[in-house]
């Protein structure tokens, strides 16, 4: 297992407004050790609870969703103190294009750099891939472009979906 820890050394206690859900109250700790961590073991209960926390309807098809996630090209989490606070996944042919179809973070751990760092592990791996390609809705186009994504040309996204959260 490959373990990239980072630590934030910040405090910080106010209201963020996430959209589509209530307002979360946030307190960092100082020195607050965020451990990203590539083919961690993730046990069912701590997914299930946060894709139920982010509202994902996932959360419904709990043996369909571990079976996805452990099977996933690479699988990223990110813990404080050995909870599960996020979590990111890829899906790829190894050689040409990856598509990452997950990345969460608990609400009440959002804007530490989680996700961000959960990101930077993914793209680092697949440097060089002719297509690394993602999925955002409103609520995460800013930061996705931030991360150096953009519109894929004239292109539409197009799916067959069994949910409701979107």
């Amino acid at each position: 297992m490959v373990i990239y820890s980072y630590i934030c050394h910040f405090m910080y206690m106010g209201m963020l407004l996430d959209t589509g859900n209530p307002p979360h109250t946030q307190l960092y700790e100082e020195n607050m050790e965020i451990k990203i961590n590539i083919s961690d073991t993730i046990e069912n209960n701590e997914v299930v609870e946060l894709y139920k926390a982010n509202n994902w309807s996932a959360a419904n098809k709990p043996d369909k969703l571990l079976n996805a996630l452990r099977n996933s090209h690479t699988l990223v989490t990110a813990r404080v103190s050995g909870k599960l606070i996020g979590i990111a996944n890829a899906i790829s042919d190894n050689y040409l294009v990856v598509y990452y179809p997950h990345l969460l973070v608990h609400p009440e751990y959002r804007r530490n750099g989680a996700g961000k760092q959960m990101m930077n592990v993914l793209k680092e791996k697949y440097t060089g891939f002719h297509q690394q390609m993602l999925t955002a809705d409103s609520a995460a186009i800013e930061f996705y472009k931030a991360m150096g994504f953009e519109k894929a040309g004239n292109t539409v996204p197009m799916w067959v979906y069994d949910g409701n959260d979107h």
